[in-house]
């Protein structure tokens, strides 16, 4: 189990601090999900300053390919990390027939709005109630993201059990961008926890 700070930071040697108050864009009073990302650059240090533009969006930890921990935001506050929700009764075959009939129209921003009314597990986590995870990946010329690596893999392993223990989040509520949102279909398709 990790130790938190009064300030929303890991205590562990584990996990770099290194913050990035830009990312920061709201209080996260209540954590229901983990949400783990690519970010399509070829290194942590670009996505470290990517960090410190004003209004910048990321997520709350950041894994290097060495398998390097940063803690970049408080798990106190919100970061824009998710985009506009996909409909997850479609997925897990349980959309009333009203939800059906609205779905008939594709409109990812009125599919957001009706499932952000909802709270998890009836929809998924959002950026108001999850913790996000950026593992440092290119997107190729192909447009397909490069495989996470094993020093990778054991590092969000080990984030993802330690952040499911301390902040009482059920592995169920465990996924990669794609499967949230709108996203490249490959974005951590090799990721693994």
């Amino acid at each position: 189990m990790l130790i938190v700070d009064n300030q929303g930071y890991i205590i562990s040697d584990r996990v770099t601090r290194t913050p990035r108050p830009n990312i920061e864009h709201g209080v996260l009073s209540r954590i229901r999900g983990i949400i783990v990302h690519q970010t399509g650059g070829k290194s942590a240090s670009s996505s470290l300053s990517s960090y410190l533009l004003q209004n910048a969006n990321g997520a709350h930890f950041l894994i290097d390919k060495d398998g390097t921990m940063y803690q970049v935001a408080s798990l106190r506050k919100q970061t824009r990390h998710v985009g506009k929700l996909k409909a997850r009764c479609l997925v897990e075959n349980r959309c009333t027939p009203t939800e059906l009939t609205a779905l008939k129209t594709f409109s990812p921003t009125a599919e957001h709005r009706r499932e952000s009314a909802k709270q998890v597990p009836q929809r998924y986590p959002s950026n108001e109630d999850s913790v996000g995870i950026e593992i440092v990946g290119a997107l190729t010329s192909e447009g397909v993201y490069e495989t996470v690596n094993a020093q990778q893999n054991a590092s969000l392993h080990w984030l993802v059990a330690e952040l499911t223990s301390t902040l009482g989040v059920p592995m169920s509520e465990i996924f990669r961008h794609p499967e949230v949102s709108r996203k490249t279909p490959s974005e951590a398709a090799s990721a693994s926890w």
